[in-house]
């Protein structure tokens, strides 16, 4: 069964926390002078870096201070990790989703910090099928759409890139792991009005999951009999 390695993004694929993280943002930025909403993320956002989101900001709005840069980030970041311990809960059918794919080496590749991660993973009680298999842009220095990501998750996991499947619900993820040249469920159950890209499948519910793996584990072995 562990012909293939599955990388699953973080927020808004394991674990339903991009309300969340908007309202973090929208409730912190405004207060440094950057004009924000909850939907400005979720229509505009998700999954992208937040110093590239802050950067946007910024070019219309004036840049801050290095200093308040800082100050706004640790904020946020406080704000979030108040809401996601309150309130945080696995994506509906992912617990579910990833007990019927035990049998697969299974990462997390996101965008955010590894700290954001943990806490996420240990709140909604995901951590056990992940055996500490994080790799966070922050600490590998690249983030999505930079393939680059998803590959040096791969490496570590010992798979080429052929033989890994990316799940991530934001298109930056999803672009990244279609570059990186792994297989790509895009875990659609938002409509951003952006589509799935060709060359990746489209998944609303995680319960879909475990037959879309079936299904390319079958394509795999009739390519490397």
């Amino acid at each position: 069964m562990a012909e293939l390695c599955l990388l699953f993004d973080s927020d808004g694929t394991l674990v339903d926390s991009e309300v969340l993280l908007a309202e973090a943002l929208a409730s912190t930025l405004p207060g440094y002078g950057l004009p924000f909403t909850a939907a400005q993320y979720l229509d505009h956002f998700r999954g992208v870096r937040f110093r590239s989101i802050v950067a946007e900001l910024e070019a219309h709005h004036g840049a801050l201070a290095p200093e308040r840069l800082d100050e706004m980030e640790a904020r946020m970041r406080a704000t979030l990790e108040d809401l996601m311990a309150a309130r945080l809960t696995a994506m509906p059918g992912m617990p579910q989703a990833l007990a019927e794919l035990s049998g697969y080496p299974c990462g997390v590749v996101t965008n955010g910090p590894e700290r954001k991660v943990r806490l996420a993973l240990d709140t909604t009680g995901l951590a056990r099928f992940f055996d500490g298999h994080i790799f966070s842009a922050y600490t590998l220095g690249v983030w999505k759409p930079d393939p680059r990501l998803y590959r040096l998750a791969a490496e570590q996991m010992g798979f080429a890139p052929q033989r890994c499947v990316v799940i991530d619900d934001a298109a930056v993820g999803v672009k990244a792991g279609l570059d990186a040249g792994m297989h790509v469920i895009h875990f659609a159950h938002h409509e951003d009005g952006l589509g799935t890209p060709s060359g990746a499948l489209k998944m609303r519910s995680a319960r879909e999951l475990p037959a879309l793996i079936r299904e390319i584990s079958q394509r795999v072995a009739r390519l490397n009999p």
